[in-house]
This record gives C-alpha cells, structure tokens and sequence, in this order.
C-alpha cells in the first residue's frame, strides 16, 4: 500500500495538529475522575464548601479547554479528511485513464466503479476516524489506566486481568475479520456490475419483456451480498457484546474489592468513584477500539484493491524520438503481425497478418463476425500491442512512438457510438477543442449530421443526454463521424459506423468523405458489400486472417469468402 505515502508526506503536519488538539481533549477528560475524587475525599468528606467550589471551577475551565480542543480537532479532521478522499479519489481516476486496454481488461469495470467509490470512501472514513475516536481510544485507554493505577494500587489488580482478554478479543477480531470484509467488498462489486449491465442494456430488457429476469438476477447478487455482509458483521458483533461483558465484570469487582477496603478503612470511597469512572472510560475506549478494527479491517481491505489499481504499470513502453519523422504521412503496414488477448486460450485472434496500405489510400477491410476486424484497426492506435510482428505507422515502429504523438495522427469511429454528457457542439469539438464554428459544421457537413443538428430548437446547443438517448442511432453515428472529422487527422478508421443510417445516407457520407478525405489514409470496416466496393482496396478476412486482397472485381473473381459474402447480401450468383 506504498500509494498512501504521498498523502501521508502532504497531510502529515495538519494530521498531527489533529491529533495533539485530540489529545488536549483526551487528557481533559481523564482528569476529571481524579478531580471528582478529591471533591468527594476531600471537600466533601471535611465540610469544605470552599474547596468544592475551588475544584468545581477548576473542572469546567478543564471542560472549556476540552471543548475548544475537539472543536479544533474536528475542524482540522474534516478538512484533512476531505482533501485526502478528494486527491486519492482524483489520482485513482487519473491512473484508470493512463492504463492500457490490456491493463484495464485485468479489472472488471462495476470493480473499478466500486474501487473509485466505496473503496475509496471506506479509506477516507478510517483516515478521519483516526483524527477523531480512533486516536482518542487509545490515548483514554492508556491514560485511564495509569490514572487508575496511581489513584490505587490494589484495585489495579482487577485490571491485569480484564486487559490481556479484551485485547485478546481485539486481536481474533482483526485476524477474522479481514477476509469476510474482502468477500463482502468483492460481492459488492457483483452487485455493482448487475446494476451497470441492466442499466446499460435497459431498452433491450424492456424490448423482450425480460424485466422478471433482470430482477431475479439482481434479488440473487443482492441476497449474495446480504449474505456475506450478515456474515462479516456477526462475526464482528459477537466481539463488542465479550469486551462490554469482560470490562462490567471488572467493574463489579472493583465494586466488591472497593466495598472491603473501605470497610477496612483502606480504601476511600472517592478513589472507588474515580476507579470506576476510568472503568467506565476504559470500557468505551475498548469498545471503540474494538469498532477501530473493524473499520481498520474494511479500511484496509479496500485500500488493497486500490493499491491494486495503483500498482498496475502500463504495458505500453516506448523510445519516442529515435526516428526521425516520416515525409510520407499517412503509410501502414503490418508484417507478420499476430495477436491474442490476455489470459485467452486456442488460436491467436490474428495470425501472420501482413498489409501495407499507402499514404491516401482508402481501405474497406471485410469478413464474418468475429474475423477479427475490429482488433486489426485496434492495433494501430496501440490499444493493444501485438503479440508478434511488428506495426508501423509513417516508416515508424509504433513500439516506439508515444502513443499520445500516434493518436494525435489518427481519428477513430469506434464500432460502438460513444457520446458524452454536454451539448452537440462540445461532443464535436472533442476532435479538436479549439475548432471554429465553420469547422464544426463543415465537419457535421461531411457526416450528415448537419441537417438534424440544424433542424432541432437549440441547434448546436442541443444538450446531450447520458449516451445520447435523445438521439437514434444513425444519428448518434453521424456525431460520432463529425468529431473524427474535425481532428483533421492523417489516418481515419472507420469500424463500422454507417450500419444504422440508410443506404442513401451512407452514400452522401461517403461522397462527402471522398472530396474531405484526399491525402488522408482512410480504413472502413463494413458489414455491408456495397460499403466498400467503391474502396481503393479490399481486405478480406476470415478467421483472423486475410484471405483475400483487391479491388471488388478482382475479388469477385478471385476470393471465395468475397463471392460467398456477395452472393448472401446481394441475392445473385457471380459469374464471369
């Protein structure tokens, strides 16, 4: 958990304040028993009204320093608190967005949501605890117990007894606890990731009418993380009710060896008074020590699954500026290229791939679901890093290029349209924040998305609602074009993104695209034929390879999975 060390070097100094004021508070309130006893040996014993008042003043000027001192320290508390699950919460976010694919593929999303929120929220809890009860347990514990030991010595022995099992307790709780709260931590992030599906597929749930399953689905993870909560948090309440039974038997004795002594003469009723109200101290500071560890268990639970997080190191490595630049912009090639996602079995999802595609080519790349299309174009922009071979994007390996130099080179139409919460003119403006307004609309321009975006009562200004519900789906496609668009990049991947616009909407795109895109390297994945068959070259895939490479009448010609492709979607035989 070596992540906490930056926040413990910023925070220490206030930390510290904290706790010295917490400990002003502390020792205000272990005076006050020992106070109360000379009032009663002493004032009220011998008459003296003069030394009662004496020592009652002394005891609210004690009470007024205390409160003044908790106030400080719960001041101090919060602030400190709150910047440091801030800052932590800031990081974690900012080092999710730095990890590859590959890395982020190691964590299933609804656990990152978790770890960014519950997680985090449990640390910051325990670090403010610290600065409050935690701290002060301890210190009244401690202080009670030598208080009461200088107060009488032979009433003590009731405390070499009571302390040894309490901390016994104590210890059990710690080491049983921390793995039924990972367990609980785990089912939750399951419980996360059913919400986040449902949430996410909710036209599709309420489509098929499978609203009874998604709850059922959901009442099972829920009950799941009932189960293990129940589990955890009796385990932990069986220890409180033991220390509450183990400290009160303490103070029964003390009563019972206190009432002998003061029988006997040894013993002065204000010292059995005192003892036991640092009883009763030490009793809630047990107690709370006791809920100390149980909010260190949690605490600590989730601070490794952050740690987890943090100490994820970015695959992506690179020599960025040992090449020179490349005159010729905008070259691909691939040669012998092979890819397999991580921790997956069976054959590589690519193999031996080779292609060179030239500066302002336009490419369609097409083949059967999962021919591994997608993941070609994805190996570019070094989403993911080949497993073999070797990728270069202008005569440069991108092994060695930074990644943010070679996507600044790129623009990507992902297969799933994407939109962000905001206006129409922010999510264009993503491609390049400081476009004009004529870029913009010649961008939306070029990918039809111009005519809707002027028809609607705001324009521009239209706001976008959470992943673009208040557009369809074409639509949604047509944005995420225009913001490719606009970056005015020397490579434009297109996957697949003109399968929810009409046929004669995908040709003003295209026709559009033909007079945007001269010099510009253009890579369309298509499902439909009449996509691509105007392209500069075909790819065809099949089974993470390619099996043929042309231009249409070639591979109508010549490629068995073109003609198989064609005759499905177009209903005629090829003859030749």
């Amino acid at each position: 958990m070596g992540f906490l060390a930056k926040y413990i070097k910023k925070y220490w100094k206030s930390f510290c304040l904290a706790v010295l004021f917490l400990t002003f508070e502390a020792i205000s309130d272990l005076l006050m028993p020992t106070i109360m006893a000379k009032i009663i040996d002493v004032g009220v014993a011998g008459r003296d009204i003069g030394y009662v008042l004496k020592m009652g003043g002394l005891m609210l000027l004690i009470t007024l320093f205390g409160a003044i001192a908790a106030s400080t320290r719960s001041i101090l508390a919060s602030i400190v608190s709150q910047s440091f699950g801030s800052e932590l919460r800031s990081d974690l976010y900012k080092k999710i967005q730095t990890l590859s694919f590959k890395n982020i593929d190691r964590f299933e999303r609804a656990s990152l949501i978790t770890r960014l929120t519950n997680d985090v929220t449990q640390v910051q809890v325990f670090a403010n605890g610290l600065m409050r009860i935690f701290v002060k347990s301890p210190l009244l514990a401690i202080g009670g117990l030598i208080m009461a030991t200088r107060l009488n010595l032979h009433l003590s022995v009731v405390l070499i007894v009571v302390v040894p099992i309490v901390a016994i307790f104590i210890i059990l709780n710690l080491r049983l606890g921390f793995p039924m709260f990972s367990k609980v931590q785990k089912s939750l992030d399951r419980v996360n990731g059913v919400m986040r599906e449902y949430l996410s597929g909710v036209r599709v749930v309420k489509a098929f009418n499978r609203f009874d399953v998604e709850v059922n689905k959901f009442d099972k993870t829920n009950e799941e993380f009932k189960k293990q909560s129940i589990s955890a948090t009796r385990l932990m309440a069986v220890f409180s009710p033991a220390i509450m039974l183990t400290v009160n038997l303490g103070i029964v004795a003390v009563l019972w060896i206190g009432g002998y002594g003061v029988t006997n003469g040894n013993v002065q009723v204000g010292h059995i008074i005192a003892f036991i109200n640092y009883m009763t101290q030490i009793l809630f500071s047990l107690m709370m020590i006791s809920m100390v560890f149980n909010m260190f268990v949690r605490a600590k639970t989730s601070a490794v699954r952050i740690s987890e997080v943090f100490s994820q190191e970015d695959d992506l490595t690179w020599e960025d500026g040992l090449n020179p630049p490349s005159v010729e912009k905008g070259r691909i090639e691939f040669n012998n290229v092979s890819f397999s996602y991580e921790g997956t079995s069976g054959e590589p999802v690519l193999k031996h791939i080779n292609l060179s595609i030239s500066p302002g080519e336009t490419v369609g790349i097409i083949g059967s679901t999962g021919s591994g299309k997608s993941t070609l174009v994805g190996l570019i922009p070094r989403f993911y890093d080949v497993s073999s071979g070797r990728i270069k994007v202008d005569g440069e390996d991108i092994h060695r290029v930074d990644p943010k130099r070679l996507r600044e080179k790129i623009a990507f139409v992902p297969q799933k349209t994407i939109l962000f919460t905001g206006t129409v003119e922010e999510n264009i403006k993503w491609g390049k924040e400081d476009a004009s307004i004529e870029e913009m609309k010649k961008a939306a321009e070029i990918a039809g998305a111009h005519g809707f975006i002027s028809t609607s009562p705001e324009g521009y200004q239209t706001r976008i609602g959470q992943g673009g519900v208040n557009f369809s789906g074409g639509q949604k496609q047509r944005l995420s074009i225009a913001r490719a668009l606009i970056k005015n990049p020397e490579i434009l991947i297109v996957d697949d993104s003109t399968s929810a616009v009409d046929v004669t909407t995908e040709a003003r795109i295209k026709e559009g695209l033909k007079k945007y895109a001269k010099g510009l390297t253009c890579l369309l994945i298509a499902q439909r034929i009449t996509s691509i068959m105007d392209a500069d070259k075909i790819v065809v895939m099949d089974h993470g390879e390619i099996v043929g490479i042309g231009k249409h009448d070639e591979l109508l010609r010549d490629c068995k999975v073109y003609q198989e492709i064609y005759q499905s979607q177009v209903g005629k035989e090829v003859a030749f």
